[in-house]
């Protein structure tokens, strides 16, 4: 399905409106009058874009501004954007792979911070003996905050139970956490305070944050790492005129984060819970089992995100809550689910 214009809580395909629950814009920027005008002052001041390296003898102070707030918001001693968040990822472990003998994953992470020759952390449900043997080494973790198909924070209580030989860091990538969960939406970085060497995140910002670019947080002495990397100094950063919107839109994350607690506490009040329904109060996404209760809610005009990760995969179907739906699109939408649930 293509479509003309931004698609915020309405959508228009082929001259009709749907109520439309999908895309990744949870805080409802993209198409916030407000957050819009900052970003039009700060491409009059700041340009389109900036070509140049972020190590040029020419430094913009917009890249300090928008940075300091994300390791303040974040709860890092540092933090650096790029231009995306698979960069962010990649970057990530291009420095990792110097430092750390094995990689590690939890489930299926995204592909930003994947990479070959990597174990995965359970076995058949159990811990893989390689994290549990004394062999002294240096090993990186690598997991997704949310996980998929998941309405929940990852679990790393496993982290307490790794061998004590090993010198853990841990990666995690907060694209659909970061701006979301948590207190304004801090996001997981802060809450982890497992016995590990490291702790890295990596996020794209075009997903909460509305803005297209990536951020690394982790300690100072990480990101100093990762700014003398050729593939970062020799790269463009991210659009100068975002990372300041960044800084200067701090309060509006605030209004718009609380929109979308207040709007998950809504559901959570009226939805009859079921076992082929996913939803956590605390999580805008709701996952849905039943491919018969997506074609039904097309029917009643309500377009949700349905899509295969890969080609051989089952359809993901998830509705997507943003801060900027009302009470009437959650009545409508919530009352299908529960007319449906009623049937079975």
């Amino acid at each position: 399905m293509k479509v003309e214009k931004f698609p915020d809580r309405i959508i228009e395909i082929d001259q009709n409106q749907y109520l439309y629950f999908g895309g990744t814009a949870y805080l409802g920027l993209p198409t916030n009058k407000n957050f819009q005008d900052l970003v039009v002052q700060n491409i009059l001041k700041w340009g389109t874009t900036y070509g140049s390296s972020r190590t040029a003898n020419i430094q913009l102070t917009a890249y300090d501004a928008g940075e300091t707030f994300l390791a303040s918001h974040i709860g890092s001693e540092s933090a650096v954007t790029v231009s995306s968040g698979m960069l962010a990822g990649k970057l990530v472990l291009e420095k990792l792979k110097t430092e750390t003998d094995f990689f590690f994953h939890l489930n299926e992470i995204h592909s930003a911070i994947q990479i070959e020759n990597s174990f995965p952390v359970f076995i058949n449900e159990k811990l893989n003996d390689r994290l549990l043997d004394s062999k002294p080494e240096k090993i990186t973790i690598l997991t997704d905050g949310v996980p998929s198909f998941q309405t929940k924070s990852v679990d790393l209580s496993f982290l307490k139970k790794i061998s004590k030989s090993k010198e853990i860091t841990l990666v995690i990538d907060e694209s659909h956490s970061l701006g979301i969960v948590n207190e304004d939406g801090s996001g997981i970085y802060a809450s982890i305070e497992f016995p590990i060497k490291r702790k890295i995140l990596v996020s794209s910002l075009g997903k909460a944050f509305g803005l297209t670019g990536g951020v690394i947080a982790s300690d100072s002495e990480f990101i100093a790492g990762i700014k003398e990397i050729e593939t970062f100094t020799s790269a463009a950063g991210m659009n100068p005129a975002f990372v300041q919107t960044i800084y200067d839109a701090k309060e509006i994350y605030k209004i718009q984060h609380k929109k979308l607690k207040d709007n998950l506490s809504y559901i959570d009040s009226i939805l009859i819970k079921n076992n082929d329904i996913l939803f956590d109060r605390n999580y805008p996404l709701i996952y849905l089992l039943s491919n018969d209760l997506v074609e039904k809610l097309k029917q009643e005009k309500i377009i949700i995100a349905s899509f295969k990760y890969t080609k051989d995969a089952e359809p993901l179907n998830r509705i997507v809550i943003t801060a900027n739906h009302l009470k009437e699109d959650l009545d409508k939408l919530v009352g299908l689910l529960n007319d449906f649930n009623s049937q079975f």
